[in-house]
């Protein structure tokens, strides 16, 4: 009898292994100076955090996003104990569409609201603030409320509003990571997808770190449609930075 992981594990551990996976890559490309939004100098000088404690802030994240998944598969679940299997393409795609949006709107008036409320943003929200130049790995560092409130409650929301199966939600949430991570980077890489397919990129979030941003550009992670609609939109042009590397320039209109 051939070994078999579960579409319910797999959908739990997988995004999290693709999250340090594709963070080790940004690592890597982050030597090179010329892509860069931000000097490696002021990545290492203007964070309030170190990246130990980054790390270890995302790793209890993700321990509490591997409970709340496993037990969600639990009780959604078939009550045989049989595999969900994903319907026709063209559901799949309308359930990825469902579970971006209702992500993405979760999203916006949490984070907005975190930002709004003086107690939550000093108490809270302030953590992931202190990586003033963001990095990859740094993407899910969080208070752990805010972790929980934001990344956990969101993905469950998305998950149980789109109807996708547990098979389906190994995609999503892989695909989710990684945009939430390039999102992150620090980078602006040629030919990157993201940034051609998404105004809500690099840059764009890049904004949002930054003191003049911080009332700005609460998009996360897909589109900028609610950024759009309620005025919080802060457009920005990239500019070559001295010393080589990019700068994302806010735009007052």
């Amino acid at each position: 009898m051939g070994f078999t992981i579960s579409d319910d594990l797999l959908g739990t551990f997988v995004p999290i292994f693709v999250y340090w996976f594709y963070s080790g890559i940004y690592v890597i490309l982050g030597f090179f100076e010329n892509y860069r939004l931000h000097s490696k100098k002021d990545e290492d000088e203007k964070n309030l955090v170190s990246k130990s404690t980054v790390v270890r802030g995302v790793l209890f994240q993700q321990f509490i996003q591997a409970i709340v998944a496993i037990i969600l598969f639990k009780v959604t679940g078939n009550d045989d104990g049989s595999i969900a299997v994903p319907k026709s393409w063209p559901v799949v795609v309308l359930q990825f569409l469902t579970a971006m949006f209702v992500l993405d709107t979760w999203q916006y008036f949490a984070h907005r609201y975190m930002h709004h409320n003086k107690f939550l943003f000093r108490h809270i929200h302030s953590q992931h603030h202190k990586l003033v130049v963001p990095y990859a790995f740094g993407a899910l560092y969080n208070h752990p409320v805010e972790g929980l409130l934001l990344d956990t409650v969101g993905g469950a929301l998305s998950f149980l509003v789109s109807g996708m199966t547990p098979r389906v939600s190994i995609f999503f949430f892989s695909f989710a990571t990684i945009k939430t991570v390039d999102d992150h980077c620090g980078l602006w890489l040629p030919g990157n997808l993201f940034h051609v397919l998404f105004r809500n990129n690099t840059a764009y979030h890049d904004v949002h770190h930054q003191l003049y941003g911080s009332k700005f550009n609460f998009s996360q992670p897909f589109f900028v449609i609610w950024d759009r609609i309620l005025g919080t939109y802060l457009p920005y042009s990239l500019e070559k930075r001295a010393g080589g590397g990019f700068e994302a320039r806010p735009k007052i209109e």
